[in-house]
């Protein structure tokens, strides 16, 4: 799994991607779909390289990629193709790709293929990053077993977690259509809510709204419609991983959700990362899954391999902060409200992909599942407001004087995530981050 791309030796030319602070160092080079806005025509598919994006389309018109070794990776990089294209080439062709371009971008690649990388590349900052791909289905699973044990004490506290929990990955079919990028504003949402449960519910504008810090992976092969996905096979039909902040409307969440579960309190926004940090790039940072010890039964059999077991965590920090208007007034910096690890999560991503295929499902190239919120067992460690207040019983103080015990109009929240290990570079996903506009 470990190659040489993940040498921690590897420096570029391109001078950011030296930075040790960079979440894109040569040795990450997570794919992105951007746009030019007009300034030299039209975008495309692109990796980023420090503060750089590296349009591949441009790359693959300039004879870059014209080896027959990367002949069907070369093919997919046409005007107008989405991140998806690439998403279901097979993982050798792919690696053979990455190995490419971290020839095209080390220190000791010659002055002439530099000088053609070069005018290939383009600031950050000057273009729009997007959805990378259309996304057709989008399913949430609820694999944090923190998170399920925090929110299962504010309405269960004799028995916070319900019987099935450890048996099999909870998980529901989300909404895909109102998946936006990182950057876009989210108006408060409306809906129905039953604040005093004397009297009848009300419609209006949520009065309880939430963030959830969690991580999505994109599907890359599918499944024929009645096959299944054995757990030993599973990463090989995972792409690469995004940051996800499942905007949740508590108030709303809570009258709806009996008997079917999330619906309208969930389905107004999803806001991801433009980044798709590969498989690949992760290999140096997989732990073993989640130790159960003695605690809970040991997954069934087709949830199971030595595999998953040994390596099938994924170690990635996971960062909330929030910046308020008077604080963005006062120039005071976001506040960091949370910090947890995707390596604490009940249920590994090739379990949720798995399972759900379990039953002939058909997934497809592109679709989005999500983890559930990431929490740890530590107060620190909690993924959302509900958990964080107690269902607003006790606010969060922030460094402007101000409290929250959910979301104001004008709140921004920001999730960052990275991985680091002694011995290789530190990577990581950018930002994944919104503003909530009031309701209209």
């Amino acid at each position: 799994m470990i190659n040489s791309t993940h040498d921690s030796t590897l420096k570029s030319w391109v001078d950011s991607a030296n930075d040790p602070d960079t979440d894109f160092p040569i040795q990450n080079l997570p794919y992105v779909y951007f746009d030019r806005s007009g300034a030299d025509g039209d975008g495309g598919i692109g990796v980023l390289i420090g503060d750089q994006a590296l349009d591949l389309t441009r790359c693959r018109e300039d004879g870059l990629f014209a080896s027959e070794e990367l002949a069907e990776v070369a093919w997919t990089l046409q005007k107008g193709a989405a991140v998806s294209n690439l998403f279901d080439i097979d993982p050798e062709a792919l690696s053979a790709f990455r190995a490419r371009l971290v020839a095209l971008l080390k220190d000791d690649s010659d002055e002439a293929t530099r000088s053609i990388v070069a005018k290939n590349l383009v600031d950050s900052k000057s273009v729009r990053f997007d959805i990378p791909c259309e996304i057709g289905d989008y399913t949430d699973f609820y694999c944090s077993i923190y998170h399920a044990t925090n929110v299962g004490k504010l309405f269960r506290p004799d028995n916070p977690l319900l019987p099935n929990y450890s048996w099999v990955p909870i998980g529901y079919h989300g909404r895909a259509s109102s998946i936006v990028p990182s950057g876009t504003d989210v108006i408060r949402p409306k809906g129905q809510g039953r604040p005093d449960p004397e009297a009848p519910p009300i419609f209006g504008p949520s009065r309880r709204l939430d963030y959830e810090m969690e991580v999505g992976f994109y599907v890359g092969k599918g499944n024929d419609l009645g096959d299944t996905i054995d757990i030993a096979d599973a990463e090989k039909h995972i792409f690469g991983l995004c940051l996800v902040n499942d905007w949740s409307a508590r108030d709303i969440q809570g009258w709806e959700y009996q008997p079917l579960g999330p619906f309208l309190g969930k389905s107004f926004a999803t806001t991801i990362s433009p980044a798709v940090v590969t498989m690949e790039a992760l290999a140096p940072f997989r732990v073993p899954a989640f130790d159960r010890g003695d605690d809970y039964p040991a997954p069934l059999p087709y949830l199971s391999d030595e595999t998953n077991a040994g390596s099938g965590g994924i170690d990635v920090k996971l960062d909330v902060l929030i910046s308020t208007k008077k604080m963005r007034d006062e120039g005071i910096e976001p506040h960091l409200i949370s910090r947890s690890n995707l390596k604490d999560l009940f249920w590994t991503v090739g379990q949720m992909l798995t399972h759900h295929a379990s039953n002939g499902c058909n997934l497809q190239t592109g679709d989005l599942i999500a983890t559930g919120t990431v929490s740890g067992k530590e107060d620190s460690e909690r993924g959302c407001l509900l958990e964080m207040t107690l269902g607003g019983k006790e606010p969060i103080e922030l460094p402007s004087g101000e409290t929250r015990k959910f979301l104001e109009d004008y709140d921004e929240i920001i999730l960052r995530g990275f991985c680091e290990r002694e011995g290789f570079r530190r990577i990581g996903f950018g930002e994944c981050r919104g503003v909530v506009l009031p309701a209209s």
